[in-house]
C-alpha cells in the first residue's frame, strides 16, 4: 500500500539508466542500519560515529562476518566484541531484516514471501528448491520500469528502485527463514573454488545455492544498487556465493549490459520471448526501443559470454503467439547468426487475473523443443513451481487491487510513453 511520506516516483524518462534512485529513509531512533553496506562503508559508518581509523578498521571486519557469514543481527552476540564495544554499536546501529507481511508455501516446496520496507512498500521474493540446489528469486525494483504484456509484474506502475540493504535484505532473511546459516567454512563458494559442485554445498538440495535477479522490476535500471547489493553477497568474507551461482535478467537495456558484465561479471539471461519484431514489440514493448537484432549484438559482445558461461535466453510460451515451428527454426536461425554460445529456457505461460493470453499446449511446446534442440541449440522445458501461491515466472506482484483491462492498457501506454 503506498504511504503518505512516500508518493509515486515519476515514470521514467528517456535516458538510460531511468529511475532515481531512492535515499535511505532515517530511522525514528536515529540509528544506522548496517544491513546491505560493504566493509568500506561500514567502516565509514563508524568513523563517523567516533571510532578512530585503527578501530573501525578492525571492527568492520568483525562486523561483516557476523552480519553476513554468521546472518546475526544481535550485537549482544557477537562474542569477539568487548561487551562495552557491543553496547555501544547497540546505541547507534541496527542489523535490519525486511518486514514479512505474509509468507506462502507451494504444494511443490516453493516458497514466496510478501515483504514491507520501512516507507510502507511491498515487494516479493520466491525461493525454489530442487534436489542440487536452492534458487532465491530477488525483487530489484518496487513495481516495474517496463510494461511486458504477458507479465502481472509488468502491470504495476514502478514506485521506487530497491535499496542494497534491501535487495541483500532479502537473501539474509531467505537464510533465516531456511535455517541455514553455514557452520564455520561450510556453504563458502568464492571464486577460487567456482567451478566445485553445488552438492558438497547442499547434499539435500534445500541451502540457498543459487540467486537470480528475476523477481520485481528490471535489475538494469536500478544497476549500481543491484552492483552494490551483489558485491556484498559475492563478498568472500560473508555470504561468499560466486559469481557463477548469479544470474541477471534483463529485457534488453543494451546501455547497461556492458556495465553488467565489467562491474559486476555475473551470467546473463536475457528475456527474449519473440523473433520477430512485431511479436516482441507486443510482448516486449521496450523492442521498440532497443531492437532484436541490436539486442542480440549486445549479447555477442557480452565479456563474460563463452562456452563454460552461455548467455540463457527466456522464451515464455505462448499460444498461437510466439510458438509455431517457424518461430523455433527463426529462433535457432537468430541465434547461429550472431554465434552466441546460448541456451533457451522454454517456460510455459504462467496465467494471471485478467491476462488473454493461454499457455502454449505441451505438445507445441515439445514440438518447439525438438526444433531448437535439433539446431544444436539447448533448448529445456522449465517446470512451472508455485503456480498456485502466484510465485511462478511471471506471476510476481505485490499490490492486492486488481485493475481493468482499460486501465492496463492505459499504464502500459504512459510507461512507453516514457520510455521512449
Amino acid at each position: 500500500m503506498q504511504s503518505a511520506a512516500s508518493p509515486l516516483m515519476p515514470i521514467p524518462g528517456p535516458l538510460d539508466p531511468v529511475p532515481v534512485p531512492r535515499a535511505v529513509t532515517p530511522r525514528e531512533d536515529g540509528r544506522i542500519d548496517l544491513m546491505g553496506l560493504s566493509r568500506p562503508q561500514i567502516k565509514g559508518a563508524l568513523e563517523e560515529s567516533g571510532l578512530d581509523l585503527k578501530a573501525a578498521k578492525l571492527r568492520s571486519k568483525q562486523l561483516f562476518h557476523w552480519l553476513y557469514h554468521r546472518g546475526e543481527t544481535d550485537f549482544e552476540a557477537m562474542t569477539d566484541l568487548a561487551k562495552p564495544m557491543r553496547g555501544w554499536l547497540a546505541e547507534r546501529f541496527v542489523v535490519g531484516r525486511p518486514q514479512v507481511v505474509e509468507a506462502q508455501v507451494s504444494s511443490d516446496g516453493t516458497r514466496k514471501w510478501l515483504l514491507r520496507s520501512d516507507d510502507g512498500q511491498d515487494y516479493e521474493m520466491v525461493f525454489i528448491p530442487d534436489a542440487d540446489r536452492g534458487t532465491l528469486c530477488v525483487s530489484s525494483q518496487v513495481g516495474c520500469t517496463l510494461n511486458c504484456s504477458f507479465c502481472h509484474t509488468g502491470t504495476m506502475r514502478l514506485v521506487r528502485n530497491l535499496t542494497p540493504g534491501e535487495i541483500v535484505g532479502q537473501v539474509m532473511l531467505a537464510r533465516d527463514a531456511l535455517g541455514e546459516w553455514p557452520k564455520g567454512n561450510m556453504g563458502a563458494a568464492n571464486d577460487a573454488d567456482e567451478d566445485e559442485d553445488a552438492s558438497q554445498y547442499s547434499p539435500d538440495g534445500r541451502m540457498l545455492t543459487n540467486i537470480v535477479m528475476m523477481g520485481m522490476g528490471e535489475p538494469l535500471y536500478n544497476f549500481e544498487h543491484v552492483r552494490d547489493a551483489l558485491k556484498v553477497v559475492m563478498d568472500g568474507d560473508g555470504l561468499a556465493l560466486s559469481r557463477r551461482r548469479i544470474t541477471l535478467s534483463t529485457s534488453g537495456v543494451i546501455p547497461m549490459m556492458a556495465r553488467a558484465s565489467e562491474e559486476i561479471g555475473v551470467n546473463l539471461a536475457v528475456s527474449l520471448h519473440a523473433v520477430t519484431k512485431e511479436v516482441r514489440d507486443e510482448l516486449v514493448p521496450l523492442n521498440r526501443k532497443y531492437g532484436i537484432e541490436e539486442l542480440l549484438q549486445a549479447c555477442a559482445d557480452y565479456p563474460k559470454a563463452s562456452n563454460a558461461r552461455r548467455i540463457t535466453f527466456e522464451y515464455v510460451m505462448i499460444r498461437d503467439k510466439n510458438d509455431s515451428d517457424e518461430d523455433a527454426r527463426e529462433l535457432v536461425r537468430l541465434i547461429r547468426k550472431y554465434k552466441l554460445p546460448a541456451k533457451v529456457n522454454l517456460i510455459p505461460f504462467n496465467p494471471w487475473p485478467g491476462t488473454d493470453y493461454e499457455c502454449s499446449t505441451p505438445e507445441r511446446v515439445r514440438a518447439f523443443s525438438s526444433i531448437v534442440f535439433e539446431g544444436g541449440i539447448s533448448a529445456p522445458v522449465r517446470t512451472p513451481r508455485g503456480r498456485d501461491i502466484m510465485a511462478a515466472c511471471g506471476q510476481l506482484k505485490s499490490a492486492s487491487e486488481k485493475k481493468s483491462k482499460a486501465e492496463i492498457k492505459r499504464l502500459a501506454e504512459e510507461k512507453q510513453a516514457a520510455l521512449g
